[in-house]
């Protein structure tokens, strides 16, 4: 399956020079799940804004906005990363189990923007095992993502976003970070079968958090009584 994206000139990031037309070049092809993110890795600038990528993701935008936002929790990330990611992925699912078609993100959350060296280390991990399932993945199972289905994956993944924002410190979000991942690769690749293997993966995530919280809670009742 083929993405097609787009830019939006007015936004702040796209004014100017020739290097910038050059990512801008690279949005508007053809791509994958992994061209997508190195043409976003690959833009100019310092930091990346988050109007800027939701601009690019036309019909994708759910799909590709759960792998951006999974994305970063794949690495050891300190806090507050896997909070601030959980919390707009909560916001996201939150839209796809209502049903809405496309995304509405708050202005004042689309004039933030992502450190270009955390994107591209983050991007760089990530890519060698995408590229890898990207082979293998084709559509299959496909009424997985499809539009009735779409309000129940987010409510997994609105489940998942939870996790994220509970999780252990610096590790405990990696698990959900991959789940996260899969389910939104699934479904830019119209593959039930990655969906599936991402909420295996993420009740296994959920696990080690709900373990996790537990733990401090015990610690803290003991302190206390």
């Amino acid at each position: 399956m083929t993405i097609q994206l787009f830019a939006v000139a007015s936004l702040p990031m796209l004014r100017a020079g020739g290097s910038i037309r050059h990512g801008l070049s690279l949005l508007s092809s053809p791509l994958r799940t992994s061209g997508l993110l190195k043409a976003l890795a690959g833009l100019p600038g310092e930091r990346v804004a988050v109007g800027t990528i939701v601009a690019a993701l036309q019909d994708r935008a759910y799909a590709l906005l759960v792998v951006l936002l999974g994305l970063p929790n794949c690495l050891p990330m300190p806090p507050p990363i896997p909070l601030v990611c959980g919390l707009v992925l909560a916001f996201v699912a939150f839209q796809m189990v209502l049903g809405r078609k496309t995304p509405w993100l708050p202005r004042a959350l689309l004039a933030r923007s992502i450190g270009k060296p955390e994107l591209s280390r983050a991007v760089g991990r990530a890519l060698p095992p995408l590229v890898w399932l990207e082979r293998f993945s084709r559509p299959r199972l496909t009424m997985l993502g499809g539009a009735y289905a779409v309000p129940v994956l987010g409510l997994v993944i609105l489940i998942l976003a939870l996790g994220l924002i509970v999780a252990a410190p610096f590790i405990g979000q990696i698990p959900l970070g991959l789940a996260v991942c899969l389910v939104g690769l699934g479904l830019v690749e119209r593959d039930g079968v990655l969906i599936i293997a991402g909420a295996v993966l993420g009740a296994v995530g959920l696990v080690l958090s709900a373990g996790f919280a537990y733990a401090i809670f015990s610690g803290i009742h003991e302190l206390l009584f």
